[in-house]
Formats: C-alpha cells, sequence, structure tokens
C-alpha cells in the first residue's frame, strides 16, 4: 500500500489516504449501527443480510459522494445511473427503513468528509434507538387476552362468573357467542385485560372449577401477534 501511495505522488498520496480515511470512518460508524439494530431488534423480519446491507450502504454512498463532489454533471450521471436499478425487496418494518436512512446518512457524511456530523450523529442515532428498546416508552404492558369457554344459556353460573372477572381482570369485552352442540351450549369469546400477567393461570383455574362451564382457554396476546 505504501508503494502504491509512493507511486501516485504527494499530492495523490494525499488524496488517497484521505479518501481511505473516509471509508474506513464510514465503515466502523456502519458496524456499530449494524451492532445497535441486532441488539435492539424485536419484530420476526430479522435477516443477517440486511445488517451486510447497511454497512455496505455506507461505504457505497461514501464512494458515491466522494465521486460526485462539486461537479454537477457527475451528480446526475450517477442519478440517471441509478434510475435504472430496480429494488423489489420489500421492507415489512418501518424501523428498519429508519436504520437504512440512517446508514445512508452516514455514508454521505462521510463522503462530503463531515466527519464531525458523522460520528456525533450516529452515536446520538444509536444511543436514541438503544434507549427507545430498553425503556419503556410506547410499550402496552396490558396483558391483554382471547378467552373462550362453553356455557348453557341460562346458567346459574353468570354470576359466579362476573365475580370472577373482577376479581382477575381490569376489564372485559364480549367479542363473540355462538351456538353449539346444537343448541345445547353457548360458546363465548371475551376480550380481556389481566390485572397482572400471574392471573392467567388462576384465571382458567377458577372458570374450570365452575359446574357449567367446560373447555376453557386463554390465547394472551403478543407484541407481534393480532389475536
Amino acid at each position: 500500500m505504501e508503494s502504491f501511495l509512493t507511486a501516485l505522488g504527494p499530492t495523490k498520496s494525499l488524496e488517497s489516504m484521505e479518501v481511505l480515511f473516509s471509508l474506513s470512518v464510514s465503515f466502523v460508524l456502519g458496524l456499530i449501527l449494524a451492532t445497535v439494530y441486532r441488539w435492539t431488534h424485536q419484530s420476526f423480519s430479522y435477516a443477517r443480510s440486511f445488517l451486510h446491507t447497511m454497512v455496505l450502504a455506507t461505504i457505497v454512498i461514501t464512494i458515491m459522494i466522494m465521486a460526485i463532489g462539486n461537479n454537477m454533471a457527475r451528480g446526475l450521471g450517477i442519478m440517471g445511473a441509478m434510475a435504472f436499478v430496480r429494488f423489489r425487496t420489500p421492507i415489512r418494518d418501518p424501523r428498519d427503513i429508519i436504520f437504512l436512512f440512517a446508514s445512508l446518512s452516514i455514508g454521505i457524511a462521510s463522503g462530503a468528509q463531515v466527519f464531525g456530523v458523522a460520528i456525533i450523529g450516529t452515536l446520538y442515532f444509536c444511543f436514541t434507538a438503544l434507549f427507545l428498546s430498553w425503556s419503556p416508552f410506547a410499550s402496552r404492558r396490558e396483558f391483554e387476552g382471547l378467552l373462550r369457554f362453553m356455557m348453557p344459556p341460562n346458567s346459574p353460573s353468570h354470576e359466579n362468573l362476573q365475580a370472577i372477572f373482577t376479581r382477575y381482570t381490569s376489564s372485559t369485552e364480549m367479542v363473540a357467542m355462538r351456538e353449539a352442540i346444537q343448541g345445547e351450549v353457548q360458546e363465548y369469546s371475551y376480550q380481556i385485560r389481566l390485572i397482572d400477567p400471574s392471573y392467567k393461570t388462576d384465571l382458567v383455574d377458577s372458570l374450570s372449577k365452575l359446574d357449567d362451564i367446560s373447555e376453557v382457554s386463554l390465547v394472551m396476546q403478543r407484541t407481534t401477534v393480532e389475536i
């Protein structure tokens, strides 16, 4: 590498070192961004190739910005060439789009050699992403679930049912009721909100002990699955 830079001459050698430094800064910041994305990722759409894309995108954009420089003709030429590229890979999580934009921003700042903006911006973005991931901000810890059971239409257990709901849930809402076993019993479906997540077993056991209620089931809602 040293002999190659020496062959280029002092001016070209200085320019080459600036290019290598810009690409190195872009690469390191891209790795930091990809690492924070991996730490804070929570949905099912995780892909190793997406992390590689973020790191490589910072380098590609850095190269593009340095190649364009202050030359408008180069910029228009690159925009025209990029117009032929069609990206058909779907991005399901909006959060992935923000991380991809962040990698592009790092590449732009590094290519323009605004290293202060690139480094401080990356660290601040990563700090914010970690804070939002580890803090309870925007989380809904409401322990919602779907409760189903069978009960005869005129069962005297309705009063006991309401008492059990009052003991273990903060709110209940009937979402469905249909006849089953040729009208002998009815199937009830309730959207419930538990007071505490540990009440799941207690709620099901209390309902199962009632004489007229059978086939009790409770499905708790997950953050990535709708009931």
